[in-house]
């Protein structure tokens, strides 16, 4: 955003101040001041706004806060005695009294930019719904933490918050906005704060459609601000890329077969991928194998080819040693083509997982995780590698943050199985058998929820409910023995390995 006062032009992003077209040198905190006194030009600035805006609430003296704003003055040409645009008003705090007009970086540029390879995405800044206009620094830093937090999706192309945030306050059409920022979807919301809570709603747009693909409300106790905030942000990302996933294959199913390109293919395999049935894990492979075929480098393409191959695994619908084979050569590619994608390594950990290298696996999803901390599958299955080795404590936690980080998500009913199995190990069997019947609730053949369910049962003398587990689960995976889970699951820690196989024993596996 720009202003325009006097023969001054203040522009807010580029964090520059001139006078006649020649810049005028201010000190980074008295710029602050200046831009935050004329964005509230229709009101007087109190004290306590700046040293909340400026100085983030920190202690600072009134002489600290006297001086800012003298310096302000002098950087446009007043001074305490003229107040010609800068006025003090007794008691209540400052205003500027300059007259401004402004103008928006995104139409003042006009140039559409041309489309990115990627699906793009900027982020809008959140509308400040408060009644206090102090707390527009915290709209900015849930808008600010979204932008971070989606740049690690590494198959997006974020605009970058400079750009975005130029249309603050502006009632620009959304079709213009990603024609002149070259995006295909905007994220754009707003914060509601009132004493110790906060209620934050956000929403993703379509830019071609005009239609909104999700949104959602978040009320939260303010305890931590920046917790909060963090939180909330990561939320929004966690529910966000699926969306944009299942938009992306939705236009790669309507494009004819001769004309899709490895992306495509890419997209409409994470369709198949997550609806969790044996024929549509084939169709996804199919389809990747093409898009490696097209683009034998494409890092997500191969991890996407890993996980599905080690779930294959995992689900009794492939024979373990070749899935896993195939598996750790294309996690290893994958890593080797784009080391900073996350996908990447939660493909390698995966395979490493199903090696018996739990070490190593557990390292490869903590790099994932580092790279993206909204990934909610990373943290999913690093519940369950974590369980698998006995640390069940941490394995829940991982879980149930995969749920409250996406609780829409697809595989939301295997991060209850594996919250399920967490519990399991830890005893808990009443919380194991209610986050499994979540599990085959949303997905009827969902194999490992049916496991748990009857290991839990088992061991809780359920017997009714452990032997129609153990009917449901014979049905999902005909192959299943305790022989088979002896043999295929990477049960790393012996004393949980006997337990689950004691539990399934009870059930009336064989």
């Amino acid at each position: 955003m720009q202003f325009f006062f006097d023969d001054y032009t203040l522009d807010a992003e580029r964090r520059e101040l001139r006078r006649a077209g020649a810049p005028v040198a201010v000190e980074p905190q008295v710029f602050d001041v200046l831009v935050w006194l004329v964005r509230n030009r229709n009101r007087v600035v109190s004290r306590d706004d700046l040293i909340a805006t400026v100085w983030g609430g920190r202690i600072v003296s009134d002489s600290t806060v006297a001086s800012r704003i003298n310096a302000a003055r002098r950087a446009v040409g007043d001074n305490g005695e003229a107040q010609r645009l800068i006025r003090t008003v007794a008691r209540r705090g400052v205003r500027f009294v300059g007259e401004v007009q402004t103008q928006s970086a995104g139409i003042r540029s006009r140039i559409a930019l041309p489309p990115s390879t990627r699906p793009a995405i900027a982020v809008l800044p959140f509308v400040n719904a408060s009644d206090e206009p102090v707390q527009e620094y915290f709209s900015d830093g849930i808008s600010e933490d979204i932008v971070t937090a989606l740049a690690r999706l590494r198959w997006l192309f974020v605009i970058a918050r400079n750009s975005s945030f130029g249309y603050r306050g502006d009632a620009v059409p959304m079709q213009r906005i990603g024609a002149e920022l070259g995006v295909g979807y905007l994220v754009e919301g707003s914060v509601r704060r009132s004493g110790d809570r906060v209620r934050i709603t956000a929403q993703l747009n379509d830019v071609a459609t005009g239609s909104q693909l999700w949104a959602e409300r978040y009320d939260r106790h303010l305890s931590d601000v920046f917790a909060v905030q963090g939180e909330i942000a990561g939320a929004i990302v966690a529910a966000i890329e699926p969306q944009v996933y299942a938009a992306e294959s939705f236009r790669a199913q309507r494009k004819a077969p001769e004309s899709l390109d490895a992306w495509d293919l890419v997209m409409r395999a994470l369709s198949h991928f997550w609806r969790v049935t044996r024929e549509d894990n084939r169709a996804a492979q199919a389809l990747l194998e093409q898009a490696i075929a097209i683009e034998p480098g494409y890092a997500q393409a191969l991890a996407v080819l890993a996980v599905s191959h080690t779930f294959g695994a995992h689900m009794g619908w492939e024979d373990a040693a070749d899935a896993v084979a195939i598996a750790e050569r294309a996690g290893l590619a994958a890593v080797h083509a784009d080391s900073e994608d996350p996908w990447a390594h939660l493909a390698l950990a995966t395979a490493y997982s199903y090696m018996r290298r739990h070490d190593d696996a557990l390292a490869a999803f903590e790099t994932a995780l580092r790279l993206n901390p909204s990934f909610s599958l990373a943290h999913g299955c690093y519940g369950l590698v974590l369980s698998w080795g006995g640390r069940w404590q941490d394995g829940a936690e991982a879980a149930r943050h995969a749920l409250r980080l996406s609780p829409r998500d697809p595989f939301s009913a295997i991060y209850s199985g594996i919250a399920g199995y967490a519990a399991f190990v830890g005893r808990n069997y009443d919380e194991a058998m209610r986050y499994s019947r979540e599990a085959v609730r949303q997905r009827i053949d969902f194999v490992g929820g049916y496991r748990v369910l009857a290991a839990a049962a088992g061991m809780a003398g359920e017997i009714d409910l452990a032997t129609a587990a153990l009917q449901d689960l014979r049905r999902a995976q005909p192959n299943i023995s305790l022989g088979w889970v002896a043999r295929e699951l990477p049960l790393t820690h012996e004393p949980e390995r006997q337990h689950f196989l004691e539990g399934l024993r009870r059930a009336g596996l064989e």
